[in-house]
């Protein structure tokens, strides 16, 4: 039986108790620390986005960005950890992880972050180590810019997206076979809200046009790397389901807008 609690936290048609199982499970355990909960939380939008395709991947509709992706995806993973090739340490959560016949693409969800204080980008001495092939220089250009200056980007996360490009090209080159290698995808979604939604103070749109020149500064700066960068707004993802998606799929994309206005 869905308790209230997981009736509000999930759109209908999305498997709440099995979404709060898989956030239990996961590193950070945002339903037990409350996050989850919070009116600014992106896990929520995150996984009542996604979440609504588990158990049924090969509907999703085509992602904007990835038209040669090799649709329909196969399997999807929601807070998927995917590894270094080291052992220990902390590994990179992706909101969503999906599976086609060509491609492994990870989706990275934002919505409030780019516009909260950044801590200074940090990285470990293992990050330099010769495991990445030669085909990550971008990434690792956008890496030793950071070291020198951890507060490069106002922004964007620049060091979770090179840490999680790291371990998506680790993971394709795992779980693909050297005659058919997938495709490591990064795929960053972002919200743009207009306000704060316990104060009601405005975001300046000022901000929201600095986020985009860090997307598109980010997408220069790692063009023609293994793992590819799309960006995609919230808007623009369900604006294609709706268009494209069944009738079911419109209508949870009309869902989502309506309760998050990403």
């Amino acid at each position: 039986m869905v308790s209230v609690m997981n009736t509000r936290r999930f759109l209908p048609g999305v498997p709440g108790q099995e979404i709060e199982r898989i956030y239990r499970k996961a590193p950070d355990n945002e339903i037990e620390s409350g996050k989850f909960d919070s009116p600014e939380s992106s896990a929520a939008l995150a996984a009542n986005t996604s979440g609504y395709f588990l158990g049924q991947a090969k509907v999703i509709p085509q992602l904007s960005g990835c038209p040669e992706a090799g649709w329909p995806a196969r399997p999807l993973a929601l807070e998927a950890t995917v590894r270094f090739p080291w052992v220990g340490g902390r590994h990179p959560v992706l909101d969503c992880l999906i599976a086609t016949s060509a491609s492994l693409i990870g989706a990275e969800s934002k919505r409030f972050e780019p516009f909260r204080a950044k801590r200074l980008a940090s990285f470990s001495d293992a990050y330099w180590r010769s495991c990445w092939g030669s085909d990550m220089k971008g990434h690792g250009s956008v890496r030793d810019r950071l070291r020198k200056d951890g507060r490069l980007y106002d922004f964007i996360d620049a060091a979770q997206l090179v840490k999680h490009a790291f371990a998506l090209r680790t993971e394709s080159h795992r779980c693909g076979s050297q005659r058919r290698r997938l495709v490591p995808i990064l795929f960053y979604l972002y919200a743009e809200p207009r306000s704060w939604p316990t104060s009601g103070k405005p975001i300046r749109n000022a901000d929201r046009a600095g986020h985009r020149e860090e997307i598109a500064d980010f997408v220069g700066a790692v063009e023609g790397d293994e793992v590819g960068f799309v960006s995609c707004w919230y808007s623009t993802l369900l604006d294609g389901w709706i268009r494209r998606g069944s009738g079911r799929i419109r209508v949870h994309a009309r869902a989502v807008r309506s309760r998050y206005a990403p």
